[in-house]
């Protein structure tokens, strides 16, 4: 994949997305279904290797580039990580005046919730690729059940379900 068309499309994605994987059905829907530089599998293995090392949660987008096209794709994927954060100062001068005013509150809030649901829509194909028997089925259900119902830190839930991923792998 040409390397500049894939940083506008990540770049793309980071710039419409307020953080993490709200880019996520961006990304999903422009290098997995338009152009299938990605398969859904190679998508879960970069969330999985970016929600797992320590930065921000957009870092999947470095092993998304390097999927796409190795270490110039990663670079890409970095400089497009990297470029809202720069681009951000001069709209916070401008925001920071009217971020109390009514409207901008509202456009705020409904900008977040469609990007909940733009979340959910590109999970359900990923989940379907994730979840290949009752094990991992388990782990799903067990998972959300201790993040809704207890204050568990995200971090005990995710080794444990890899923990348990390993042990049912092993048996």
């Amino acid at each position: 994949m040409n390397v500049f068309l894939l940083y506008a499309l990540l770049l793309k994605a980071t710039m419409t997305s307020f953080s993490g994987l709200a880019s996520l059905p961006m990304v999903r829907n422009d290098l997995v279904v338009d152009r299938k530089a990605l398969t859904d599998r190679q998508l879960n293995t970069a969330v999985v290797a970016g929600r797992t090392g320590p930065g921000p949660n957009g870092l999947y987008l470095v092993s998304v580039g390097y999927y796409a096209d190795g270490l110039p794709g990663a670079a890409a994927g970095l400089l497009a990580l990297m470029t809202p954060a720069f681009l951000i100062l001069p709209m916070m001068r401008w925001l920071g005046r009217r971020a109390e005013s009514p409207r901008v509150k509202s456009a705020i809030r409904a900008v977040v919730l469609a990007s909940a649901g733009l979340l959910l829509s590109a999970s359900l194909p990923l989940a379907r690729d994730a979840i290949t028997g009752p094990v991992t089925l388990g782990i799903v259900v067990l998972s959300f059940g201790l993040l809704v119902l207890t204050k568990i830190d995200t971090l005990w839930v995710v080794l444990s379900g890899a923990l348990i991923g390993l042990l049912a792998k092993s048996i």
